[in-house]
């Protein structure tokens, strides 16, 4: 198995078991997943599909930290012993009770360690099989990230917010917005809209911006995971808000090559960046008349996002909401998000 295409070899009964491997794979924590029932997770051929593309030695490219893995799979196991009504028919997998044996005998790293070292993370995208040629592998993509830690310098960028999650379903259902564009992300953190349009949507370039010096360190090892390692189609930035764009030592911004789409996710979170944030994206009017901007965020305070209303209407930019419902967490296939969360998405034009 390659980390993402977790229906390779999928037993013929129920997208279940599909399900719960892509949340294994997006590290959800193991009381969010959502397991099998009890029918499917005491048949044989569930559980030995369940080893051969999870537990088994080499089955993925780009695992989970170990302490994810054995909090996964002793609730996996221990949930299938209490699926057998009879044990003459049924039982647990001595794979999976051999790879749990392992990880047991095996020493950890602190709860506190491994809060601080990165793990990969791989969010599948099932939605592109219906809006794009049917692909030979599932459409994925896998981050490092550090899911439990905001760095000293306090930048969020280093995982992947629901708000992000959200703009990246919006893109996949409509890819004529990124095909044949030139992409700029703002606040690109660990990449994933970028990377998400550069290998799936077609755009003529890409680039993954932050101000971040720790996320656009970050940024080339997230490019490398999903090919494009020394690619010309993506490459990242250190952009600072509300710094000018074009300084004393270069002629032309970018090369001299427009920007026809600014991307956004959760970058609206602080009154305090929405004024630097709001003249970046003036000057990008400036350089690029035509330039469309969509702004994904997350309203978590309604007082914050009314105040980034505020300073548009003041700059006199024309905020349009854009209505766009994803499903609800029960019928989510990937990537799976908070629908508790509200995301309002804005696209926003110079008046």
């Amino acid at each position: 198995m390659t980390a993402g295409s977790p229906e390779d070899g999928l037993p013929d009964t129920n997208t279940a078991v599909a399900r719960f491997c892509r949340q294994y794979l997006q590290l959800e924590l193991e009381r969010d997943l959502d397991y099998p029932p009890a029918d499917l997770l005491r048949e044989e051929h569930v559980q030995s599909y369940l080893y051969r593309q999870l537990f088994a030695d080499g089955a993925l490219a780009h695992p989970p930290p170990p302490r994810h893995e054995l909090r996964v799979l002793k609730e996996l196991t221990s949930r299938i012993e209490r699926s057998i009504d009879n044990w003459e028919q049924h039982g647990v997998s001595d794979d999976l009770m051999g790879r749990l044996s392992e990880l047991l005998a095996s020493p950890l790293s602190s709860e506190v360690d491994a809060a601080q070292q990165k793990s990969y993370v791989t969010y599948s995208l099932p939605s592109l099989d219906t809006v794009l040629d049917p692909l030979p592998q599932s459409p994925h993509i896998t981050l490092l990230e550090s899911r439990n830690l905001i760095s000293a310098g306090g930048t969020t960028g280093l995982r992947t917010w629901e708000a992000a999650l959200h703009l990246g379903q919006y893109l996949c259902q409509n890819p004529a917005l990124v095909q044949g564009q030139g992409i700029l992300e703002l606040g690109a953190g660990t990449g994933y809209i970028s990377i998400l349009c550069a290998k799936y949507l077609s755009p003529r370039q890409v680039i993954a911006s932050d101000g971040s010096d720790d996320v656009v360190a970050n940024l080339p090892d997230n490019f490398y995971l999903n090919g494009f390692q020394g690619s010309p189609s993506i490459s990242s930035m250190d952009l600072k808000w509300g710094y000018a764009l074009v300084g004393t030592e270069e002629a032309e911004w970018n090369g001299g090559r427009p920007v026809d789409l600014v991307l956004g996710a959760d970058i609206t979170y602080d009154e305090s960046i929405i004024p630097p944030l709001t003249g970046t994206i003036e000057e990008l009017f400036d350089l690029c008349p035509a330039v469309k901007v969509i702004i994904a965020a997350t309203e978590r305070n309604q007082k914050t996002f009314e105040a980034f209303l505020k300073v548009c209407e003041q700059r006199r930019f024309k905020v349009h909401e854009v209505r766009f419902d994803l499903p609800p967490r029960a019928s989510q296939t990937g990537p799976f998000y908070n629908d508790k969360v509200p995301i309002r998405i804005c696209e926003i034009a110079r008046d």
